[in-house]
């Protein structure tokens, strides 16, 4: 299946240079390039693609709203972050506003492409090593910023599945959730996919931003 993407990046080199590389796979397709997040909405609306790899910083509408107003319509697209990191601070409000996970600009090329098909096939980007420490540290500074708020406990949820999205905000794969559990990888599946439905989330990015606000995963002190 070819994946649809949308550059939307205020910077015409590095959609130019996305475009080129992604030209020469054949499971990818940019459908349309934005240089504002109101160009990019619209585009939304008018192509309809798979993924958005989305800029925050753009003049006019930033990222992370355009990335509100995608998610919070009803199409499927799905919004990856594109980021400098460093120099980002709005990182975790794109991923509360709905985007599915983040890359960073001078990421290998192989792990970009990796984290596009990632997104579009329905999961989160939670990779090891890159958006589950980048997920953790934004968090860390929300969280830091208002020390006197206390977790908020998970209703509605079973205890099997209290310990799932545990693992899940821990950046466990269905594969090791099952192994930890001592579960089939298809219950795993099943245990996510019900948490999805209960807690209203998108993807498991928001399963793990739930995870740690709500005290079943704590930040390493």
């Amino acid at each position: 299946m070819t994946v649809r993407i949308l550059l939307a990046d205020d910077q015409p080199l590095v959609r130019s240079g996305l475009r080129v590389l992604m030209a020469d796979h054949p499971d990818l397709e940019v459908v349309g390039e934005a240089a504002t997040g109101t160009e990019a909405v619209q585009l939304v609306a008018d192509v309809h693609p798979d993924v958005v790899v989305m800029d925050i910083r753009m003049p006019g509408m930033n990222g992370i709203e355009a990335t509100r107003l995608i998610t919070a319509g009803p199409a499927t697209t799905r919004v990856l972050i594109l980021t400098t990191f460093d120099e980002d601070d709005h990182v975790y409000g794109a991923l509360r506003a709905g985007a599915s996970g983040f890359l960073v600009k001078d990421m290998a090329l192989d792990d970009i492409l990796a984290g596009v098909r990632v997104v579009a096939a329905g999961d989160a980007l939670i990779a090891p090593g890159v958006t589950r420490r980048l997920i953790a540290d934004f968090i860390g500074r929300r969280l830091a910023a208002v020390p006197e708020r206390s977790p908020q406990p998970v209703e509605g949820i079973t205890e099997r599945e209290r310990e799932v999205l545990a693992l899940v905000g821990r950046g466990r794969s269905n594969t090791e959730i099952a192994e930890d559990l001592f579960i089939t990888v298809a219950t795993a599946k099943s245990h996510v996919s019900r948490l999805l439905t209960k807690l209203g989330a998108r993807d498991r990015v928001q399963l793990v931003i739930t995870a740690y606000e709500t005290g079943l995963v704590t930040l390493p002190r």
